[in-house]
């Protein structure tokens, strides 16, 4: 009775853990390798629609943006995949189009940064102290 227990909780073991990944290094590294070849075949995707969607030279404005602002860059791929999948987009983006994009973006995100002087903390530290 009890070799039968010892061996039917050893099988559901090696099934849980082949389920998830085990606790071994080999499936670790498998669920690695599937996750690695599930974000290639999502970037590869992305590509595909993107140069659907763009010509040539807004592809290439949109990778050179990419280089210098990738948060930028990675915010507007996301919203022409969106508007493609919707199909709000009937041919494709020339670049004068990606600029008005970009600008709206950029004036979407834009922030407005201030300047405080605190005068009465200056006036608290001076110089006469020193002497």
């Amino acid at each position: 009775m009890d070799e039968e227990l010892e061996s039917l909780r050893a099988k559901r073991l090696a099934e849980i853990q082949q389920q998830y990944g085990g606790i071994a290094g080999g499936g670790e590294q498998q669920g690695r390798q599937n996750e690695q070849h599930k974000a290639a075949q999502e970037a590869e995707m992305k590509n595909s629609i993107l140069s659907q969607v763009l010509d040539q030279q807004a592809r290439a404005r949109l990778n050179t943006i990419a280089l210098a602002k990738p948060e930028k860059a990675k915010m507007v791929e996301n919203m022409l995949l969106q508007m493609a999948t919707t199909g709000q987009l009937k041919h494709k983006l020339g670049e004068d189009e990606l600029k008005s994009l970009l600008q709206s973006v950029s004036q979407k995100t834009q922030t407005q940064t201030s300047v405080k002087f605190d005068r009465r903390r200056a006036m608290l530290d001076s110089d006469e102290d020193d002497l």
